[in-house]
């Protein structure tokens, strides 16, 4: 099976800054993949590259095993969104979708169609400059949609959306997905992510982190551990040390234990092989932005001051 987007040691650099870094990475068909990594990681540019806007300095990255630049209709087989809000401000949103219509040989009816499905069928014969940036968002959907491609590439496609259109996004992605699409999404919202996406392709300093199923990437997590509570916590932390676990107190708890490296079954009946009476046994399983700060860590271009560790420069004295 041909992957929908395939990079092989893809790297660009814009003098002497180096956006991207040897990718190397295959996006599949049927599941929504996510696109992550901290401010100036090389997603957009990566994206970018994957769609002819810029020129790898080496590698390669192919779309349904082609460069973008040798599809002769594009939008019939590639659907993007990188900026919403790129479309001329006095161009009503239908006038807008018949023009990529026509210019890629796609019935204009599809313009129609697709202000339907996004939502914005009322509004059609309005500018688009009066659009506001959830509108804007919707017609740049409509219009990676218009073509009814097999893969689409969505940076950020929730930016502006509210709760009701972040919902309707996550399932028309997942529709998209079912039908054997692939989908390529970047995203900053990691609780949506989680609800998203199938798979994780993470990139750091334009260089390539991970690359696993969202159950892999939380399962990975440092922050996973086994909450247990019982009023011989003193007898019980003894006996899982013993046993070689890590085990932590529970700041705020102090008849509670978090122990890391076991499993609830294997804290269970160590406690009922020692006699140890439990209150609680519970997992504690990390999100996927925590395990995301882990595998991140270091590689932000942008960092901003903790707060409180800023103090103002005294006045000179009058």
């Amino acid at each position: 099976m041909v992957a929908g987007i395939s990079a092989r040691g893809l790297t660009k650099r814009y003098g002497s800054t180096l956006a991207v870094d040897d990718l190397t990475f295959d996006v599949a068909p049927g599941r929504v993949t996510g696109f992550l990594g901290p401010n100036g990681a090389g997603k957009s540019t990566t994206m970018r590259l994957a769609l002819g806007l810029d020129r790898p300095t080496a590698g390669s990255v192919t779309v349904l095993g082609h460069r973008y630049a040798e599809i002769r209709y594009p939008l019939r087989q590639v659907g993007a969104l990188l900026e919403a809000r790129s479309v001329h401000p006095g161009r009503s949103a239908r006038a807008h979708l018949q023009a990529l219509a026509l210019a890629n040989g796609i019935p204009r009816r599809r313009a129609d169609e697709m202000l339907e499905l996004v939502g914005l069928a009322s509004v059609a014969g309005k500018r688009s400059g009066q659009f506001s940036l959830g509108m804007g968002q919707r017609l740049g959907i409509a219009a990676a949609l218009l073509g009814d491609p097999a893969v689409l590439l969505l940076d950020e496609p929730v930016n502006g959306l509210d709760p009701e259109g972040i919902q309707w996004v996550r399932t028309l992605l997942r529709g998209l997905a079912a039908e054997g699409r692939t989908v390529f999404v970047s995203s900053h919202l990691m609780s949506e992510m989680a609800q998203t996406a199938d798979q994780i392709i993470v990139i750091g300093a334009g260089r390539l982190i991970a690359d696993a199923p969202v159950a892999q990437i939380i399962g990975g997590s440092s922050r996973n551990a086994v909450r247990v509570r019982s009023p011989q916590v003193d007898a019980l932390a003894a006996a899982l040390r013993g046993q070689g676990a890590t085990v932590a107190a529970d700041a705020g708890d102090p008849a509670a234990l978090l122990v890391s490296d076991r499993t609830l079954a294997e804290v269970g009946e160590l406690a009922a092989a020692r006699g140890l009476v439990l209150h609680e046994l519970t997992a504690q399983r990390a999100s996927l932005e925590e395990a995301f700060f882990e595998l991140t860590e270091g590689a932000g271009q942008y960092a901003a001051t903790p707060t409180g560790s800023h103090r103002p420069t005294p006045e000179a004295p009058a």
